[in-house]
């Protein structure tokens, strides 16, 4: 090598620490660099796609496919569906759960909501469940004969908004000889409202949620009525009183009584919680006889959203009166409801009064009513085309 280019090497030698520190301090510029770029905002007009980590998804059911289908979406299309769907992923969730609750609150799912399941886009005027029994054929017949119409014009009094039905549950057997009595003397008369409910007499306090639980699933009315199969009713009287009420949201009609809480036990109507009422002797609050009341349809709803925790005394008119006394519900006192058999009723339809129900006091029904029915009727009920005239 000449002198003279070892001269021009020497010129451009650099010397290793120098190298060292230059290339340190590309490497921190060009970081310096990059995280400036990267905190420049994105341009808001810019649609960014998705990528396998960010991607907005879409859950998508369709029939007969139980797995969801993943969609990709950009941001914007991806938010309007979820806003679509949401609300339908709700609804299923909400009759499924409505289901489930009713199957565990004995609420019947089966018979009667598959055969009444129009009835919740009409509305009717009244529903009247007649409570009954498993021994009492004999009276049903007697109520079927005279102030209950049958056939056609039962259909044609629902037309009206008017639905009667005998209030019956199960036995502690079920499918046995009892229940299979009722399935047959249905399908002669097709007027019964079955409960998902035991039978039995100390349980008229649950048998009473029951059904109105029951009634108010199956039927939107403005009045549902309590009756037992012993009381002779007057249906245009009672619509007629009943139409007096309807504009008033919570109201509660019957006879309005307050009886003594009896402690002794083995007398009739025993309240074993009597010292819940204060000092032996003490009577209970005023509440309506149980023969025949009525509930407005908000009254009748609250019952059915708050049965379980609803206590239940042993007097089921008693039990009923103290699920509404501290509500801001109107107890109305209506005499009519609670008239005596003839001459009693009969006086008072002479004179244009017409009672809506009638029964003996000391029976707390129409005593041997088998055998009465007929004639109270024929005595003390109303002109037979004063239902179809009538008007609610």
């Amino acid at each position: 090598m000449s002198m003279k280019s070892r001269g021009v090497f020497a010129k451009n030698f650099i010397p290793r620490n120098w190298a060292l520190l230059l290339c340190l301090g590309s490497f921190c510029a060009g970081m310096l660099f990059t995280n400036r770029m990267s905190m420049v905002p994105e341009d808001k007009g810019i649609v960014k796609t998705s990528t396998l980590e960010d991607a907005q998804t879409n859950l998508k059911f369709e029939d007969g496919d139980p797995k969801p289908k993943v969609v990709q979406r950009s941001s914007n299309e991806s938010i309007g569906t979820l806003d679509k769907t949401t609300p339908k992923l709700e609804m299923k969730l909400t009759e499924a759960r409505e289901a489930h609750e009713s199957v565990m609150d004995g609420l019947p799912i089966s018979e009667n909501l598959k055969n009444d399941e129009t009835n919740m886009k009409r509305k009717y005027f009244m529903v009247v469940g007649i409570n009954t029994a498993f021994s009492s054929r004999k009276r049903r017949d007697s109520v079927r004969a005279t102030w209950m119409p049958q056939g056609d014009k039962r259909k044609k009094l629902e037309e009206k908004g008017i639905v009667i039905r005998f209030v019956i549950g199960h036995s502690s057997t079920p499918g046995g000889i009892l229940d299979k009595a009722i399935d047959a003397e249905e399908m002669m008369h097709g007027d019964f409202l079955r409960l998902n409910h035991f039978e039995g007499y100390m349980e008229l306090s649950a048998k009473t949620k029951s059904y109105f639980s029951t009634a108010v699933a199956l039927w939107d009315a403005e009045f549902y009525i309590k009756v037992d199969d012993d009381v002779h009713v007057n249906l245009a009287t009672l619509g007629t009183t009943l139409s007096r009420h309807r504009m008033k949201p919570r109201v509660y009609i019957g006879c309005m009584k307050s009886g003594p809480v009896l402690a002794r036990k083995g007398v009739k109507y025993h309240e074993p919680q009597y010292w819940k009422f204060g000092e032996v002797g003490n009577h209970y609050f005023r509440h309506a006889t149980g023969q025949l009341y009525a509930i407005s349809k908000d009254v009748a709803t609250y019952i059915s959203i708050n049965q379980h925790i609803l206590h239940k005394y042993a007097n089921e008119d008693v039990s009923l009166g103290s699920w509404l006394i501290g509500l801001d519900v109107e107890h109305a006192d209506e005499r009519r409801l609670c008239c005596g058999t003839p001459p009693d009723c009969e006086w008072k339809a002479q004179a244009g009064n017409i009672c809506v129900a009638s029964f003996d006091w000391k029976c707390s029904g129409i005593c041997k009513s088998v055998e009465r029915m007929a004639d109270v009727h024929q005595r003390c009920g109303e002109d037979e085309n004063a239902l179809w005239s009538a008007s609610f």
